[in-house]
């Protein structure tokens, strides 16, 4: 088996403390031409004390050795499962970098932004038409912050008809985050078990008047189709409770079927995930949010809407959740995804969920046998294995090191908690099956040496800039900034 990974030239990097010398400087100010002017001492701070001093050139060659330990998905197939690591295509990124929407302040009023503003309303139309909500709010500023902005209109709901409900059910088979957002937005969680999917039986025996929601995860972290959400959402809304579904998985769904046509009451979408907007380095994101008719009022304020010919905000109504982010979210984020929209149409989005499938298909059929398959149900757009058949005492942690010296970035692991020793993987559509298959290959050889070298998994990676860390010691003592030579 041919090893991809790290075979060329790695550059070690010391720090940028460890470059400087006194007197190196990275600029050359032209002469005044203007009276120099002092600061007040106030507004002056003092100078910093080992403040590296470097010139241009050992700047520039810091970051950029620096960025060649980085992998991305420009860098090679990033199959982490939940987290659609699809390709960002680079005509999104000249879209967003034209200078008339690039170079626009936030706080220019409405009758000088038009453009700005119309590209806005497209997009809060074209993912309502894809998801099938009456109104989309693109105010949110990622998906964590979308499902807080979709829990809080789900409150001020029930607020409006004085109900006092307190409980969120959330399924073993949610996204990770939802716990914690019904928590953040004042719900009592209550975990209810699935069986790979929910049934309709164990959401009704939770299901009571102190119930507020369901928040569910369609398809599921299992990447298995909740065929029963029809049913369920009938009994949440028998009993007076809302329906909201995290979109994390909507790459799954796109152009083939809408939450909102199944009976989901709010959800987010996940740009980054789904509509090819970049994903990763800690922002910036976005994280729209879909209801139903009757939750339009709450939704946060203001947004943009169309009266005649003219594009402008809306006036706040008292039945809005308020303002969740300053200005108007992340507008470059929006005009990538409007982008990819337009530049994909209808068709083209419904053929990205159809090879989305098709592809995590294929790696199921391909490691089936190798890797234990937890869930026999038909897959979506991922597919979970366990450890559980591998051999040598080795362990999901282990293929996972194993597949950097293989030149891969490891799946998912451990993850979703339902599956012991899982290993969650998500090809999204923009994989080859050339792609495909040397990734499988890797996995097949991987097992392979479990069984007759485990040793080269439980000392993995070998090949990589940094060797196997003690996990234990860098969690409990981390180095977080530079404090000298030792």
């Amino acid at each position: 088996m041919t090893i991809l990974g790290n075979s060329g030239l790695v550059l070690n990097e010391k720090l940028l403390f460890e470059h400087s010398d006194p007197g190196r400087k990275g600029y050359s100010l032209p002469k005044l031409d203007v009276p120099e002017a002092a600061l007040p001492a106030e507004l002056c701070r003092d100078e910093i004390a080992g403040f590296p001093e470097l010139s241009e050139v050992d700047v520039v060659r810091h970051f950029t050795r620096l960025s060649t330990w980085n992998y991305g998905v420009d860098s090679g197939f990033y199959p982490l499962g939940s987290c659609t690591m699809k390709y960002n295509p680079k005509v999104n990124e000249i879209a967003a970098r034209l200078p008339g929407l690039a170079d626009l302040h936030p706080a220019t009023p409405p009758h000088l932004a038009q453009g700005i503003l119309e590209l806005m309303d497209k997009l809060q139309t074209s993912l309502a038409e894809v998801s099938g909500f009456a109104r989309v709010t693109l105010q949110p500023a990622a998906g964590a912050h979308g499902e807080l902005a979709g829990m809080l209109v789900i409150r001020a709901w029930h607020e409006a008809r004085n109900s006092t409900r307190s409980k969120v059910l959330i399924p073993d088979t949610a996204h990770g985050t939802n716990p914690a957002t019904a928590t953040l937005a004042g719900y009592d969680v209550v975990p209810i078990a699935s069986e790979g999917i929910l049934t309709l039986e164990e959401v009704e025996s939770h299901m009571d008047d102190d119930v507020a929601a369901l928040m569910v995860t369609n398809p599921n972290t299992l990447g298995l189709f909740e065929s029963n959400i029809e049913e369920i959402c009938k009994l949440v809304h028998a009993r007076g409770g809302l329906v909201y579904c995290d979109g994390a998985n909507l790459n799954a769904l796109m152009g083939i079927a809408r939450p909102g046509d199944m009976g989901i009451d709010v959800m987010h979408f996940n740009l980054h995930k789904t509509f090819s907007t970049p994903h990763g380095g800690g922002g910036p994101g976005a994280g729209p949010v879909g209801v139903t008719e009757e939750l339009i009022p709450y939704l946060p304020g203001p947004g943009v809407e169309r009266v005649g010919d003219e594009y402008r905000f809306e006036t706040d109504n008292a039945e809005s959740i308020g303002r969740l982010l300053a200005f108007h979210g992340n507008v470059g984020i929006m005009v990538r995804a409007y982008s990819y929209i337009r530049s994909m149409g209808g068709a083209g989005l419904k053929h990205a969920s159809e090879m989305a499938v098709l592809n995590a298909n294929y790696i199921r059929a391909r490691l089936e046998g190798v890797y234990e398959l937890p869930y026999k149900n038909r897959s979506l757009h991922e597919v979970i294995f366990s450890d559980k058949d591998l051999e040598g005492g080795c362990h999901t942690l282990d293929v996972a090191k194993r597949l950097i010296d293989y030149g891969y970035h490891p799946p998912t692991i451990y993850f979703p908690l339902v599956v012991k020793g899982a290993i969650m993987i998500e090809p999204t559509e923009t994989e080859s099956p050339d792609v495909l298959d040397e990734f499988c290959d890797a996995m097949i050889a991987i097992a392979g040496e479990a069984r007759d070298n485990p040793d080269l998994l439980l000392k993995a990676p070998m090949r990589s800039k940094v060797r196997r860390l003690d996990e234990t010691t860098a969690a409990r003592k981390p180095r977080l900034k530079w404090e000298g030579s030792e």
